[in-house]
């Protein structure tokens, strides 16, 4: 078998087509064997006809009878491949999925401990490290999709509430002990202990919804509504010249109605910014009585900031006595040679833990990792 033109990149998107081609074949083809045929054309060429032929030979036929059935497959496959490659660019990254369905091709008829590989095409690997800025419509429709899915899961800290456990502790629970030992004739055979109970740390979310962050501004919503529905104990603000609470219009399942609600409540959305103020309402309102305290914080804004500058200091260092930690998203932090010169973020920065950015995808996930460890992460600035 000699050597023909490169088939297109990468062992999954060989695999999967290959994989189902064989399948309607009448080829048998456990997941299991199509997991192991991924494994092994990951370790040779696959611009190589031979070596791609006896990958699959080696770990999908399984009886004789079936290399007549694999040999056709694969010259036809192959092939095909190869023109196809030559006529058009190459396909973007597959995405590998297991198909419960039943197969319509063969009537129904599968084995069902089996599970038909299919090929989703997708451009999200590409698209996660872009900027939400550069992006078509279409190609925001695809990243807020993802965004959804995101997982924001706030640390946990120790409460004053204590519960009953078997792991021993510094303080006994005689009660519980008393009573398991009344089943078992007087001997405290399970012993109990009193320990901590975890409850979520609070996380609030303040974005800025000024002009200057029109670009990232619906995109950094839908985070916020990602996170505002997966946990209770999440709040969401929306800061322009003014502050607006936005969690219960954030809460509802469909993230479209409930940025179109989010919109609907903030009357200075794609306005002016007076981050200190916005910052001094929170605070007198919301922040100090208690529910920035102890919880974790996160701004989103670039830090243009029209008001006076020494009102926002004097926020920030409220905001940093009562919370356990702040984060201030900045799109602008991914721009090369970007400094925070900006009055705003030059006088907030001395009160935040973390300056990170939030321009695509992949920052948010990194964002999204940062809240789950905060606890674990070191602190930029000296706790209060």
């Amino acid at each position: 078998m000699s050597t023909s033109a490169p088939l297109p990149p990468g062992p999954e998107v060989v695999s999967v087509a290959f994989v189902r081609l064989l399948r309607r074949a009448g080829l048998a083809v456990p997941v299991q064997a199509a997991t192991t045929y991924v494994e092994a054309l990951a370790m040779v060429d696959v611009g190589e006809r031979s070596s791609v032929y006896w990958a699959g030979r080696a770990t999908l036929v399984r009886r004789t009878v079936d290399r007549p059935i694999y040999d056709a497959a694969f010259a036809s496959f192959w092939d095909r491949t190869v023109m196809a490659t030559e006529a058009a660019a190459p396909p973007e990254a597959a995405v590998l999925a297991i198909d419960d369905e039943p197969d319509h091709d063969h009537g129904g008829s599968r084995d069902p401990d089996e599970a038909a590989m299919t090929v989703r095409f997708s451009r999200l690997e590409e698209l996660r490290h872009r900027d939400f800025a550069a992006c078509t419509p279409q190609e925001l429709r695809e990243l807020h999709r993802a965004v959804r899915g995101l997982r924001l899961d706030p640390p946990r800290r120790r409460s004053r509430r204590l519960r009953s456990t078997r792991s021993p502790g510094r303080r006994p629970d005689l009660r519980r002990t008393l009573r398991s030992a009344a089943r078992t004739g007087g001997d405290p055979v399970d012993r109990r202990w009193l320990a901590p109970r975890q409850r979520h740390r609070r996380l609030v979310l303040l974005v800025d919804v000024s002009a200057s962050m029109e670009p990232y501004t619906r995109s950094l919503a839908r985070f916020a509504h990602a996170a505002v529905t997966a946990r209770r104990s999440v709040e969401a603000f929306a800061v322009g010249t003014r502050l607006t609470r936005l969690t219960r219009a954030l809460s509802g399942h469909d993230p479209d109605v409930a940025l179109a609600a989010a919109a609907a409540e903030v009357s200075d959305w794609a306005g002016g910014t007076r981050l200190g103020d916005g910052l001094r309402a929170f605070n007198d309102r919301w922040g100090a009585r208690g529910l920035a305290r102890g919880a974790v914080v996160i701004v989103l804004s670039d830090g243009w900031d029209r008001g006076d500058p020494d009102v926002l200091a004097e926020q920030m260092a409220r905001l940093a006595r009562v919370a356990h930690r702040v984060i201030w998203v900045n799109p602008l932090q991914a721009t090369a040679g970007y400094e925070p010169l900006a009055r705003g973020m030059a006088a907030a920065l001395p009160h935040v833990d973390n300056l990170v950015a939030g321009h695509s995808l992949a920052a948010l996930e990194d964002l999204a990792r940062l809240v789950i460890d905060a606890d674990d992460q070191p602190r930029a600035r000296e706790a209060p």
